[in-house]
């Protein structure tokens, strides 16, 4: 008789962590950040038909990184957990916390009973009355839910893009220097570790902007973001006069000290002669 296959519950667990964690890595990255009027999504994205940012529901937007046909069920099941509860009860009463809790309960009960993880990662967004009350919530294979305070990054070399949006980021930033400082973070490590240069036709765009009527999500792409990028590109262009204009010369020579210059040099003959002093 066979000695069934046994391993320890953490045993177990670790395999499983190791195995979600290559799945994500394997995938390309998504940078979120808040800006002045909302919360931006960056997403490395070459495909025009498979969205990694959706949106769920008036204020509230959905990132994910990973495999899409998983993501994607789980970002259906969200967008159908919010229209129930507007539905049942208001359109106030859906939040960015209530459905990364459920997304939480959801992942995590996969995480500990089926025999394979989600190799996803995912992000709950919600956009408020200010800049204050911006949420974003980080929510991994393994049902952790974490809040981050302005923006995160999922996919990929993580931790790198991370460092690396961390030194260009700061607060109330408009939406072209915040794209550009998420642009800058995603392509300054490529496969090789390399920077890179990221077009409009490798990203997905999206943002939740708080001077819009009830529904906030609106997608950025095609003239409109190759616009964007190119103003964000472009030189800003000096204050600071040029040095010609700002000092003359050195060797340019006024009329009077020319004239001053030829008379000290005449030849002592050449001299008119000293008039006496009057008496």
């Amino acid at each position: 008789m066979t000695m069934p296959y046994y391993a320890s519950a953490e045993q177990i667990m670790r395999d499983r962590s190791e195995y979600a964690r290559k799945g994500i890595a394997r995938g390309r990255s998504v940078a979120v950040l808040t800006y002045r009027d909302g919360v931006l999504f960056v997403a490395e994205n070459p495909s025009s038909a498979l969205h990694k940012v959706s949106e769920i529901y008036d204020r509230i937007g959905f990132a994910a990184v990973g495999r899409y046909n998983e993501f994607e069920n789980l970002r259906v099941a969200g967008i159908r957990l919010a229209d129930l509860r507007g539905y049942s009860y208001d359109r106030r009463d859906v939040t960015a916390r209530a459905l990364a809790n459920a997304y939480a309960q959801t992942l995590g009960a996969i995480f500990t009973e089926q025999p394979k993880p989600y190799e996803v990662e995912i992000c709950v967004a919600e956009v408020g009355a200010t800049a204050d009350d911006d949420q974003l919530y980080r929510l991994s294979y393994d049902g952790t839910i974490v809040d981050e305070p302005e923006f995160l990054v999922m996919g990929g070399q993580a931790e790198a893009l991370t460092a690396e949006l961390r030194q260009r980021f700061s607060a109330g930033l408009e939406l072209g220097d915040a794209l550009a400082v998420g642009v800058g973070a995603l392509s300054s490590a490529g496969g090789n570790g390399a920077a890179r240069e990221l077009t409009a036709s490798q990203i997905e765009v999206a943002v939740l902007d708080r001077t819009r009527p009830i529904r906030k999500f609106r997608r950025i792409a095609g003239a409109a973001l190759t616009a964007l990028l190119a103003i964000t590109a472009s030189p800003a262009p000096s204050d600071a006069p040029a040095a010609d204009a700002a000092e003359p010369d050195d060797a340019t020579v006024t009329p009077d000290e020319s004239a001053a210059d030829e008379s000290a040099d005449q030849p002592s003959g050449g001299e008119a002669p000293d008039t006496p002093p009057a008496e």
